[in-house]
């Protein structure tokens, strides 16, 4: 028998993200409504149930033992109401939205042919992209902020799951005018020329710290770049060495404007990987993961 007041998936999924991301602000901008629509839908849900979900005596809103109980079947209920959708409906008919952060080697790379693939595939699902450093963008996405994450490193990253992307080899380069001779060098010993690195924020920079401690040394920075581009620009010009993907400087290389130096104990090719929220086994962020691993012509 029909209630009017009977609980649906838009409330349920208003709650669940209200929880996960911790306010009814935050879930509001997840769910691209105004917070008097998230708090309205919270009291019909309540309404509905018969029950409080919220502790509101407290200056920020707790779940109550009640509100913890139906988290537990509101993730169960959106999981197969995804599911659902994903198995059953076709994919033209899916509709939603995805907010996913990319590293710039993968901007720069292949992100165009996968974006056309996604509007392929999901034409009436809405994308929102952003560039950052991955330190940042995996920021955003434990935050909630973000959905996927598509960048290099953390494959192990807490509440996360993740797929590979491929790998991609790094190495150390410089400008032939920089005078480096044709040797293999120590991190002690390369540690003697200037660095342009990227911020404390991206997995670049722990690479490069993490090789130097190898051989007890310490570089000394010239520049810290939010772009990996802007670092390769520099390195071009003869102001320093920089560790760079070979993906991108291939015709730096040939024509003579950049050369590989030659390193003791190198890393090996750094895995990428997209990174999306444990919880949601069918969500539009782990399908959009998939089209990435599909598209990524990465070393697998």
């Amino acid at each position: 028998m029909h209630r009017e007041d009977s609980m649906t998936l838009q409330q349920l999924e208003t709650f669940f993200w209200t929880v996960n991301l911790g306010s009814f602000s935050a879930a509001a901008e997840r769910l691209y409504a105004t917070q008097s629509t998230v708090s309205m839908r919270i009291r019909e849900l309540e309404n509905s149930l018969g029950v409080e979900l919220f502790d509101r005596t407290q200056r920020k809103a707790r779940l109550t033992p009640k509100g913890r109980e139906l988290m537990e079947y509101a993730t169960r209920m959106l999981d197969l109401s995804t599911e659902l959708e994903h198995r059953i409906a076709a994919r033209a008919s899916v509709v939603g939205s995805v907010r996913f952060g990319v590293a710039e080697v993968i901007s720069t790379t292949w992100l165009p042919q996968l974006i056309k693939l996604i509007a392929q595939r999901y034409p009436h699902v809405r994308l929102e992209i952003e560039e950052a450093l991955t330190g940042d963008l995996m920021d955003d996405l434990a935050k909630g902020e973000l959905e996927l994450v598509l960048a290099p490193g953390y494959t192990r990253q807490q509440n996360a799951s993740t797929l590979s992307l491929g790998k991609v080899p790094f190495v150390w380069m410089a400008s032939p005018d920089l005078g480096l001779e044709r040797r293999v060098y120590r991190p002690s010993q390369l540690a003697a020329w200037p660095v342009i690195g990227l911020k404390p924020e991206s997995f670049h920079y722990s690479a490069i710290e993490e090789w130097f401690r190898r051989d007890h040394a310490r570089c000394q920075y010239l520049a810290r770049c939010k772009s990996v581009a802007v670092a390769a620009s520099m390195t071009i010009a003869g102001m320093g060495v920089s560790y760079l993907p070979i993906r991108g400087y291939e015709a730096d290389i040939a024509q003579g404007r950049l050369a590989v130096i030659d390193v003791e104990d190198p890393f090996d090719p750094v895995e990428f990987i997209a990174a999306f929220p444990q919880g949601h086994a069918y969500s539009l962020a782990r399908s959009v993961a998939e089209l990435a691993r599909e598209v990524s012509d990465f070393e697998k």
